[in-house]
């Protein structure tokens, strides 16, 4: 067998996976391997603009650096749409309801790029002062400033390509959004040296060119998106006519998005919440911290690919009304992450040193870096399965709960566990308690991993996903018309049990079809509407 046909093995498409029905590890893998693959572009689309931008000046990559974080900010607020569409659109996909499913995803397209219009306004208009914030020299934050504008004018795009990202993987296809990635990644890697340093007629932009390249890029993405989304010869379809604003469909949106928001939003604030702490100790150690969560972030892809995969396999099968696969999803999803982690844990707890000595070899961020990778490599498991059943929880329709997972992980314990713990404020006078010590903040990391694990893995096995079947949900009557009826070729054979929404889905496999709930019709652009409602 030849190389060709080993990769090609490695990847299945939409047509070829069957999330239902099919063997959920093999399912869970071709789900979630594309998904690797597209992160790790994301990767060389981010060290491509670090490469030229270092080449041209070390002001100018300072500058994006002080941007990043904004950027990360803009996209998390974002990113809540984003989610709702691919666990609307996955739930859909599951319940046999096309479309419905593809009524959710052309209304999550079209307030995904509202908002990014709107985020992209108010970042533009703040961005300067924003940035003033991290108390850059003034070179750096003017040079910060001009790379934020054109990303803040760019964000529609952005929004854009990620919502396209998303409903793909809902309907199941994660292959097409990563050849998608790849195009758009060799494009950013061409335009960026042409843009930053200018050839021939084009002009030297500097970090601006940078910013401009990206922007370009994205949209180029987003475009090629949106085509093969109103085509739906791949994954989902979307259709113009159902791309008016509908302000009662925003509400489900934003029920579902809004805490998906947060956990993300909190994830990122997070972590400049415990950069705070560290930055108490001495430079070496705030230099270890950073090369640590940089170690951290790249092995813990595979994760987040997981969480996705498991997101989108949840959200079909509670559409299906699978129970009874929702639960060994993702029991197999935890445990799977739990034993590669762990691997990958040890693995690193050996190699801590070398691995640090890869990014700073000066002793002093090797000696602590290595003390904070070790310390959070015994516990890369339970990060694992923290990451599987968020994503379950979030395909079930509980962002919420997600929500609250990932902030009692960070604010209630990791948080306080950091401070206290590095400060000398425990009353117990050994091991590292005795004094102020940045292995305090390193033990944080560890136990609060172990508690949010403990508790999400309980939570879901009490039955905390249940409840979230949104396949049934009647829109806001105040949206409909009672005059509605319906429309030629609609199937109004299938309905839903009538107590659906008022009782505990059952853990039984039911083959029952819901394609309309119980009172309610469908206009034909696979918007519910009820009958009889004023």
């Amino acid at each position: 067998m030849s190389l060709r046909q080993h990769l090609r093995g490695l990847f299945k498409s939409q047509s070829e996976l069957d999330l239902t029905g099919g063997p959920i590890p093999q399912s869970l893998f071709y789900l979630s391997f594309p998904i690797v693959v597209t992160n790790l572009l994301q990767v060389g689309y981010n060290l491509a603009d670090t490469f030229w931008l270092g080449r041209y000046s070390t002001e100018a990559l300072a500058a994006i650096s002080l941007g990043f974080p904004l950027v990360y900010l803009f996209i998390s607020l974002g990113l809540g749409l984003t989610v709702a569409g691919s666990v609307l659109v996955a739930q859909h996909t599951g319940a046999d309801q096309p479309e419905r499913a593809e009524y959710a995803a052309s209304q999550a397209v079209v307030f995904t790029l509202l908002a990014g219009v709107g985020l992209g306004a108010v970042g533009y208009g703040f961005v300067a002062e924003l940035l003033q914030v991290f108390g850059a020299e003034p070179l750096v934050l003017t040079l910060a400033t001009e790379y934020m504008e054109v990303i803040s004018l760019g964000l529609p795009f952005l929004f854009g390509f990620t919502i396209f990202i998303a409903l793909m993987r809902g309907a199941g296809d994660t292959v097409t959004p990563m050849l998608v990635m790849f195009g758009t990644v060799v494009l950013n890697v061409v335009l960026d040296p042409l843009l930053i340093f200018g050839v021939g007629p084009l002009p030297e932009l500097g970090v601006e060119g940078a910013a401009v390249a990206t922007v370009f890029a994205r949209g180029s993405a987003m475009v090629v998106g949106m085509w093969l989304m109103l085509r739906g010869a791949h994954g989902i379809q979307i259709h113009l006519r159902q791309m008016v604003p509908d302000l009662g469909y925003s509400r489900t949106l934003l029920r579902i998005g809004i805490p998906a928001s947060i956990e993300n939003t909190g994830r990122a604030i997070s972590v400049n919440a415990v950069l705070v702490i560290v930055t108490l100790f001495s430079t070496s150690v705030v230099a270890a911290f950073g090369v640590g969560i940089r170690v951290f972030s790249m092995i813990f892809m595979p994760a987040i690919a997981i969480d996705r995969g498991v997101e989108a396999m949840t959200g079909q099968n509670i559409g299906a009304g699978r129970d009874d696969r929702v639960v060994a999803t993702n029991r197999f999803a935890a445990k799977a992450s739990f034993v590669l982690f762990s691997v990958l844990g040890v693995v690193t707890f050996l190699a801590a040193p070398q691995i640090i000595g890869v990014f700073d070899d000066s002793p002093a961020v090797v000696a602590e870096g290595a003390s904070f990778l070790r310390w959070i490599a015994l516990t890369f498991g339970f990060v694992g399965v923290i990451r599987a059943y968020s994503g379950g929880f979030r395909g079930a329709g509980k962002t919420l709960t997600a929500a609250t997972i990932a902030v009692v992980l960070f604010g209630f314990i990791r948080l306080p566990i950091a401070y206290v713990a590095s400060q000398g404020l425990v009353p117990i006078d050994r091991w590292f308690f005795a004094s102020p010590s940045p292995t305090g903040i390193w033990f944080a990391f560890a136990v609060s991993s172990v508690i949010a694990a403990v508790f999400a893995a309980g939570w879901f096995e009490r039955g905390g996903w249940r409840g979230g079947d949104l396949t049934s949900d009647e829109p806001d009557p105040s949206t409909t018309d009672a005059a509605e009826t319906v429309s030629a070729g609609t199937d109004t054979t299938k309905t839903a049990s009538a107590d659906t929404d008022a009782t505990v889905p059952s853990t039984t496999d039911t083959t029952e079809a819901r394609a309309t709930p119980p009172g309610t019709t469908d206009d034909g652009s696979g918007r519910p509407t009820a009958a009889g409602d004023e």
